[in-house]
């Protein structure tokens, strides 16, 4: 084992168990205080470790550190908060929109992997190895048998992958490729659909050819199968940077059609909008009142929606888009308090030439 990295490990300390018998710990740094994941791993790539160490893949757990010790691989990674997939099948807490914009997330990622050199396949996509955070954004984890693929294999020389999601190549039927990871994809898309009990020929037509048995006759790459998706399901539209628009307008705690959310958001907008449209503000009386009452609601909204990434409105800030939380919360404060600013810029301005009538 490197010295080096032994060390670095070392500063990371056990605080809690998140699956004891595969040897996943939640650890915390000594001197940072920084929450991670802590594995060891028997089975392994160390090349898809080391890569993916050197290049960090947006939509994965970033790999912190990592080394080799006596025949394991140990890896500390970014905790990343959410349900997994698996967890939000069970809840039946689904829709089409949201899977839908997950499907698309993992286009995304896999896109990148794909694309690496070497490229990367990941071989083991189920929902279990899908986190979705608290926006609704999909994570994918586990990259314990995923592999770099080589033009001139035939065939997988060890057979690894979860049953039911595995493509036929994983059983010995030829070589993994990036196809391998868009037939577990359709497996995924499928159990998805069928949980919400949701048909559709489009949808069912995506299964198909993702599907196939032989790789050669499934999408050619996630990008298709991606760009596909985009141009015939309506509900969706993709953004200026090819990420699908969040599906509806639905504010914030209705969007996902989970009644407890919806619960809570209900009396929460009742109570912002009763603050704000109660106002009483010095001098200030009838249509002037009024406006400063309406421009203290959409302040207020603003700063929900920013919070919650409404409309990806985060994307105006690129601190949003750092996977550092510390810097993704700065970003988002930054983000309501330059808009929020604004807004109140406007308001003195129209205040002003009230008054001033």
């Amino acid at each position: 084992m490197d010295i080096s990295k032994r060390l670095a490990i070392s500063y990371y300390k056990s605080i809690a168990p998140i699956n004891e018998a595969h040897k996943v710990f939640l650890v915390q740094h000594l001197e940072t205080k920084k929450i991670c994941i802590r594995k060891t791993l028997e089975i392994y790539n160390i090349d898809v470790y080391r890569q993916l160490y050197q290049t960090p893949v947006r939509g994965i757990p970033t790999i912190l550190q990592y080394c080799e010790d006596e025949g394991q691989l140990i890896v500390i990674e970014e905790y990343v908060s959410g349900n997994t997939l698996r967890e939000r099948i069970q809840q039946g807490s689904l829709n089409v929109n949201l899977i839908l914009g997950l499907i698309l997330d993992l286009c995304d990622i896999l896109g990148q992997l794909h694309t690496m050199k070497p490229a990367i396949v990941h071989r083991d996509i189920k929902p279990s190895n899908v986190m979705v955070t608290s926006y609704d954004r999909a994570v994918l984890l586990d990259f314990n048998v995923a592999k770099n693929t080589h033009p001139e294999s035939t065939e997988d020389t060890v057979l690894l992958g979860s049953q039911g999601y595995a493509a036929p190549e994983q059983y010995g039927f030829g070589a993994s490729s990036p196809q391998t990871d868009i037939y577990s994809l359709g497996i995924m898309l499928r159990e998805m659909l069928e949980s919400i009990n949701y048909t559709d020929p489009f949808f069912e037509s995506v299964i198909r050819k993702c599907t196939q048995l032989e790789p050669s006759k499934r999408y050619g790459n996630i990008f298709e199968l991606k760009d596909t998706i985009l141009k015939q399901i309506s509900p969706i539209k993709a953004t200026a940077t090819g990420k699908p628009d969040k599906l509806s307008f639905a504010l914030p705690g209705f969007r996902s059609g989970l009644t407890w959310r919806t619960l809570i958001a209900v009396p929460c907008y009742l109570f912002i909008a009763w603050v704000c449209l109660t106002l009483q503000v010095n001098g200030a009386y009838g249509l002037n009142l009024w406006v400063q009452r309406i421009f203290s609601l959409a302040i207020a909204l603003f700063n929900v929606f920013g919070i919650f990434n409404y409309l990806d409105v985060q994307s105006m800030m690129p601190l949003c888009k750092s996977r550092n939380p510390v810097i993704r919360i700065l970003g988002i404060i930054i983000l309501n308090a330059a808009v929020s600013f604004i807004m109140l810029m406007i308001l003195t301005l129209l205040v002003f030439l009230m008054e001033s009538a």
